[in-house]
């Protein structure tokens, strides 16, 4: 048993927010009110206790990531699957949706089956999606019942866009019959030369050609219009584009299956980023303007933008290494996700704490249908402890990689404790020796 004594808690689900303590039990949480050992607990029960004293932290659901690549099978020399939820642990997520693009890729129940097995060794909930089409060929659509039944929670090809209009209209149709979300990669490749790198100033820098914004606009519109015509859950990953939020904005109004997600890089960084730190800051789709930047700021404050996720892309330093048109795409996101989100976003006066919260627990936790991103008595232990006001540097992390932008940014927001199904899965040094 936990007792977390006197921190702040936010629950985006029910609008509690104040001093609080909150006692676990197994797996779920028993008891949330004030100054429980005084007024409800017994000395024995109190014996049975570990006592943390929260004061002065935030004590919110554990972070659920709706975007993450562990790389296992196939790539597991960048991260694998423990490692990935070690990472997630630190950053505070308690559990993570995992994309399908490993190799073999996440086509068929014996590949879906050895990802969802080896999750549950873990101190974290690891979900996966499952794939849309066969091969991630974008041509024939895999048993999604068959996948479904088996316990993905939802479907993407995340990183090969689909381009065959009459797959995706099927895909959106079958979603829907089974209540369940596709994720779309919102990138056409016959406009890009160059993935990774704006179509503007970054790429004339480098002298290639770049990604333009239109690769991005042309799928995006394309797929609001099917999800509105088949009523499926869609959402809208990584959105980089000012045009696109907009098109998402209009959608919204006429469609609540309507979802779109932010990464923590979209919307910190612009292209001036990938001039200075080269292939650290190349990502699909890439980093852009600082109009498209304060955009996407725009549309997570006004709720156009539900969702924000990490899209955590480890790759080993060699490949990074690479020259820019050759080194792959990503930066890893689990364990500065939450720091950028608090420094940016709150520091930065445009979200509260319980808004950011609530778009990294709550809203994912929602569209993927998994009981998380909520503190209440009866409900999950999964919880993270936070300093919101200490700065630390980014770096040494518990990733297999290290391919990061913000390495050696001093970044609000510490997680200092960790807990899922009443463990404790991660404790920073500072709240271990002071408990």
């Amino acid at each position: 048993m936990l007792l977390i004594e006197n921190g702040y808690l936010i629950d985006p689900k029910s609008g509690r927010e104040g001093n609080y303590d909150v006692l676990t039990g197994g797996e779920r949480i028993l008891k949330i009110g004030r100054k429980l050992a005084e007024k409800e607990l017994s000395g024995e029960t109190l014996a049975d206790c570990r006592r943390i004293d929260a004061s002065g932290l935030l004590v919110s659901p554990g972070l659920v990531d709706v975007h993450a690549h562990f790389r296992d099978p196939g790539f597991e020399y960048k991260e694998d699957i423990e490692s990935g939820a070690r990472a997630a642990a630190r950053g505070g997520f308690t559990t993570v949706v995992l994309m399908a693009n490993t190799r073999p890729c996440v086509d068929n129940e014996e590949t879906l089956s050895y990802v969802l097995r080896k999750g549950r060794k873990t101190g974290i909930h690891v979900e996966t999606c499952a794939n849309v089409t066969n091969g991630m060929q974008g041509r024939e659509l895999t048993d999604m019942d068959g996948l479904a039944a088996r316990g993905a929670v939802g479907f993407t090809d995340d990183g090969i866009p689909l381009l065959d209009e009459s797959v995706v209209r099927a895909a959106m149709r079958k979603a829907a019959a089974l209540d369940m979300p596709l994720s779309f990669h919102e990138e056409d490749p016959r406009l890009i030369v160059n993935h990774g790198i704006h179509h503007g100033k970054a790429s004339d820098y480098f002298g290639i050609g770049g990604s333009p914004r239109e690769s991005e606009i042309v799928l995006v519109e394309r797929d609001l219009k099917l999800a509105l015509e088949t009523g499926a859950c869609v959402n809208i990953q990584h959105i980089s584009t000012r045009e696109a939020v907009e098109l998402v904005r209009r959608a919204k109004a006429r469609g609540h299956n309507i979802h779109a997600e932010a990464t923590p890089h979209h919307f910190t960084l612009t292209q001036e980023a990938a001039i200075r730190y080269g292939t650290l800051a190349k990502m699909n789709p890439p980093l852009r303007e600082e109009a498209d930047r304060q955009a996407i700021i725009r549309g997570l404050v006004d709720g156009t933008i539900d969702l924000i996720a990490t899209d955590h892309a480890p790759h080993a330093a060699y490949e990074k290494d690479k020259p820019i048109t050759e080194a792959p795409s990503g930066i890893i996101g689990l364990e500065t996700a939450l720091p950028l989100a608090i420094t940016e976003l709150v520091y930065g006066g445009y979200m509260n704490m319980r808004q950011v919260i609530r778009c990294m627990s709550f809203h994912p936790a929602a569209m993927y249908h998994l009981d998380a991103g909520y503190l209440a008595e009866g409900g999950p232990a999964d919880l993270v402890l936070v300093d919101t006001a200490a700065r630390e540097e980014a770096g040494n992390y518990l990733s297999k990689s290290s391919n990061s932008p913000f390495t050696g940014r001093s970044l609000n927001g510490v997680v200092r404790m960790t807990v899922c199904g009443g463990r404790v899965v991660y404790e920073h040094r500072a709240l271990s020796a002071a408990s």
